[in-house]
């Protein structure tokens, strides 16, 4: 029996965590989405499409992200929970650096050097080419900010003071929003405005967060750099962040071969009613990540304090929370298709017929997506390292082969793929379970 102090103290943390968590990933996920919409009724809908054929970009920093800053916070919240303080900073500082260092690297690279070269691989429509061009160089400019924005998010977080992140959260959206009507209306901008927006906006974001070490004696995160065991700390970082980074990356591939298969085989037409599914995607992920990351930050704590009902408490939680959110949204989508697409700008019939099918059949297919995710971060607290590998690897990887084969040999039931993969990957996660005889227990 869980003592019911500590019930209630895990349920008040859980609260705490996940509306922060739900708001850092607002940064990540809602920015393209108010972007969407705005670009979408103040240029046109090929802006959406531009938008969208950008987020591959917006993933692989996302993906380095994760690689670094949620394998180094799952070790910070390890070390706090076994009061290792000097541990905890180390593994802090060298996230931080790291961070920084390949930020400045993917914004010298593809932002100043390679800018064109990197649209014209994620773009083959000549009508779209311009406005994603013009996009994607700010977001890649801008890449040190967006990394360092949801690196520091999950440490300030992780060092107990998730309300600061909702604060900065807050606060960089809405610049983000206000500087989206300013930059793309009032400075005629264009689309290059609404990238530089989400830019300043992280910015802001930074700000607000480094005022967490303004009373230093009271933080337990702090700069310690230590190069004794160096080695030794990047491999724990990486490994530790590994799966979810895995996923990530197959996630920028699935989303960098969908758009080119979308693209061919449907049009212009198509990639925009793709580019209005993907951005129901990013409203699924806000749910994700905020779950997730509540898994790795408070899950592992109590993992660090070997406490067993303390973990299922918020893996309980955790599901709760998740399917309650996505019943919500699916029976919007169903209900209001068109007025999603109308949102974004949509006035073309052609496009509002052909979003409503494939609005409802996206709804229903990112529910298991949003388990399966979940899913591997419980593997991964209870140490089942090569079922969250292979699940980070199945998650995306799986969708590219289907959506391929219903293109070419079925494109009017294209918008099922996604469906049908993830529960595919349902079926054999079930199978591997049982033949492997895996028990949800933490090791002694």
């Amino acid at each position: 029996m869980i003592p019911q102090e500590n019930n209630i103290d895990i349920h008040s943390q859980f609260y705490r965590y996940l509306s922060a968590y739900i708001l850092v990933a607002l940064s990540g996920c809602l920015g393209n989405v108010v972007d969407g919409i705005i670009v979408g009724n103040l240029i046109s809908e090929d802006g959406v499409s531009a938008i969208n054929l950008s987020k591959p970009i917006v993933q692989f920093i996302f993906t380095l992200h994760l690689l670094i800053n949620a394998g180094a916070g799952m070790l910070v919240a390890y070390a706090l929970g076994q009061k290792k303080v000097d541990l905890a900073r180390n593994y802090f500082t060298w996230a931080l650096t790291l961070s920084v260092g390949l930020g400045i690297i993917l914004a010298l690279v593809g932002g100043l050097l390679f800018p064109h070269q990197t649209a014209r691989l994620l773009c083959s429509n000549e009508q779209i080419l311009p406005l994603a061009r013009d996009y994607m160089q700010v977001l890649l400019i801008g890449g040190p900010a967006f990394i360092l924005m949801w690196g520091l998010s999950t440490m300030v977080g992780v060092d107990g003071s998730p309300r600061l992140v909702s604060l900065a959260v807050i606060i960089d959206n809405t610049v983000n929003l206000l500087l989206d009507i300013v930059f793309i209306q009032w400075l005629d901008w264009g689309i290059t405005g609404s990238s530089a927006a989400t830019v300043v906006g992280h910015l802001v974001g930074i700000a607000i967060l480094l005022s967490h070490w303004r009373k230093p004696d009271n933080r337990r995160l702090r700069l310690h750099l230590s190069t004794q065991g160096l080695g030794r700390t990047w491999q724990r970082i990486v490994s530790q962040g590994a799966p979810l980074a895995v996923a990530s990356i197959c996630l920028t591939l699935l989303l960098f071969s969908a758009n080119k298969i979308v693209l061919s085989t449907t049009g212009r037409t198509g990639i925009f009613v793709f580019a209005l599914c993907m951005n129901l995607l990013q409203i699924y992920n806000l749910y994700v990540s905020g779950t997730c990351q509540t898994l790795q930050s408070l899950g592992a704590i109590q993992v660090g304090k070997r406490d067993e009902q303390g973990l299922r408490t918020v893996i309980r939680k955790g599901f709760r929370f998740i399917t309650a959110s996505m019943a919500i949204t699916c029976l919007i989508v169903w209900i209001f298709p068109q007025g999603i697409a109308k949102l974004f700008g949509c006035d073309e019939t052609e496009m509002l017929v052909q979003s409503v099918p494939a609005l409802r059949v996206f709804a229903l297919s990112f529910i298991p997506f949003c388990y399966i995710y979940v899913l591997m971060i419980i593997y991964k607290l209870y140490h089942q390292h090569s079922m969250a590998l292979f699940i980070s690897f199945a998650l995306s990887l799986t969708v590219i082969p289907v959506l391929w084969l219903m293109a070419k040999f079925m494109p009017q039931y294209m918008w099922y793929s996604y469906l049908i993969a993830y529960l595919i990957e349902a079926v054999i996660i079930l199978i591997l379970h049982r033949a492997r005889h895996i028990q949800f227990r933490l090791q002694s």
